[in-house]
């Protein structure tokens, strides 16, 4: 049983009795989680604080997929894409309920183009090594309408299929979660650090605030690892009030689509779009995911949204690669992701020329910050930082044990119990199970993370809210008046999903 009452409960006694742990890690995202589980894989004593829920930001916003990156092998950024397919093979073995192969369908329009994405991707295949998925092959006209039927024929000459992998960002962040429970580690979410606890100028503690009671509890460490994605930057600034900003983030728009405009089992990659950016058509969940864009932005809200130009551009761009072109009127739910790309010297750039690669500082004070990178390179990003943390601490041989751990993994209960509805996967058991075992404590977290509903199908969403309102108050107790305020929030949430938000 993972539930935060019995959490919550266990810290405000270590925090009384002044209990010390060895790593507090701030930020319940991919690299937050990944940091967690690394640590307590090697022994050390670890807790982890997130703000608002495990994977609230970036890191259920995701493509969905793990990959090497074919953008930075034409940017001839080798080592970069190396890691990430090192890393894509450690995803597929450690957690193989969440990351499956999938294959990628690249539309030609003549013999250059195919003998060029042939090429580049054989690379992409040999840099692979032993961890490839699948090897990289032309295919004629025929192949590529067998694999995807609805595919525009315009100008279609072949194309080029190779293979990277899919898997479900915010199930994979509880995954994780889970893991590090079951390493002895502790995670809570809904309590956001409010401030350091010093010593001679050294951080030995946090302050946090439970957002439920308000209470404010403190727990100390030893290190402490701030690994908040786009919002470190207010973690350096509640260190220091004069650090500079070490970020540039840009958004990137998702849309989501019935499957017959998709009836692939491969995913389309459209290498080139008018802004110079990849395309991605991903059959993702009974749905069709399509993504997705690059806007800078100069500020980091919770919940950004989406622009009008954002979605027609990914519609258009789309609709010259479908042969049934969808349009907003089809579109079934919009997500906004924000990147937390690391910027040189602050200046302003073009987003999609900054680093993807990640960035490791620590501050006068001690704080170790960790940024950048994405979800397939987590685990190697949290295995830095925690070789680190132990080289500053003196911690010798604790080797990570990650490499090779399988995470737990196991999907949520698809058979017992009916759909609550038509246009979704969802029975009243998951419902039970995210409250009483994934730590879900709000209706957002069971129909935005814990099931996708609110990405795959926003409308259909709101419908389920009573079912999963009757289990909260069921099983957490809550009164009338929080379950009206959440319910007000979700509502607030559908509407910016849905594309009434978007016009």
């Amino acid at each position: 049983m993972l539930s935060r009452k019995e959490h919550l409960d266990t810290l405000t006694i270590k925090a009384q009795e002044q209990y010390e742990w060895d790593v507090i890690v701030i930020g319940g995202g991919a690299t937050g989680l990944g940091s967690a589980v690394d640590a307590a894989s090697r022994g050390l004593k670890v807790l982890l604080l997130e703000g608002h829920d495990f994977a609230k930001g970036t890191s259920s916003r995701a493509t969905k997929l793990a990959h090497g990156g074919v953008r930075y092998l034409a940017q001839g950024n080798f080592s970069l894409v190396k890691e990430a397919l090192e890393e894509r093979g450690r995803m597929l073995v450690n957690a193989p309920n969440l990351v499956k192969p999938l294959a990628f369908v690249i539309p030609v329009r003549n013999v250059f183009q195919k003998l060029f994405y042939w090429i580049g991707l054989k690379m992409y295949d040999m840099l692979a090594g032993k961890l490839g998925v699948g090897p990289t092959t032309m295919v004629k006209k025929n192949e590529v309408l067998r694999a995807v039927p609805t595919i525009s024929q315009h100008k279609l000459h072949g194309g080029v299929r190779y293979f990277d992998a899919q898997f479900d960002d915010a199930r994979l962040a509880i995954a994780l979660m889970k893991t590090l429970h079951k390493l002895g580690g502790m995670a809570i979410n809904y309590m956001p650090v409010t401030g350091f606890v010093k010593n001679a100028e050294k951080i030995n503690g946090v302050q946090a605030r439970d957002e439920f009671s308000g209470e404010t509890l403190t727990f100390k460490a030893k290190a402490v690892i701030n690994a908040t994605g786009v919002w470190v930057d207010d973690i350096r600034k509640l260190d220091s009030a004069d650090s500079k900003p070490m970020l540039s983030p840009s958004q990137g728009v998702h849309v989501v689509v019935d499957q017959h405009f998709y009836p692939a089992k491969e995913a389309l990659l459209v290498p080139k779009t008018s802004d110079g950016r990849v395309l991605f058509v991903v059959p993702w969940l009974g749905k069709t995911l399509i993504g997705t864009t690059d806007t800078p932005r100069t500020d980091s809200p919770w919940e950004p949204d989406a622009l009008p130009e954002e979605v027609d551009f990914i519609l258009e761009t789309a609709g010259k690669y479908l042969a049934n072109a969808p349009t907003r009127a089809d579109v079934r739910s919009v997500f906004v992701g924000l990147r937390p790309l690391v910027s040189a010297g602050g200046e302003k750039q073009n987003t999609k020329s900054i680093s993807r690669e990640h960035t490791v500082i620590t501050a006068a004070s001690g704080l170790v910050t960790i940024t950048g990178g994405k979800w397939t390179t987590y685990r190697s990003m949290a295995e830095e930082v925690v070789d680190l943390v132990c080289e500053q601490h003196g911690w010798a041989h604790k080797p990570t044990r990650t490499r090779n751990m399988r995470l737990e993994d196991d999907l949520p209960m698809r058979k017992p119990g009916s759909a609550i509805h038509e246009n979704l996967d969802l029975n009243e058991a998951e419902i039970a199970q995210a409250v009483l075992e994934e730590m879900a404590v709000t209706i957002e977290d069971v129909l935005a993370r814990r099931s996708r509903a609110l990405f795959l199908d926003s409308n259909a969403a709101l419908a389920c809210m009573n079912e999963v309102r009757f289990v909260l108050q069921n099983e957490l107790r809550y009164s009338d008046e929080e379950l009206d305020r959440q319910e007000a929030e979700f509502r607030k949430l559908v509407a910016q999903y849905g594309l009434n938000s978007v016009s």
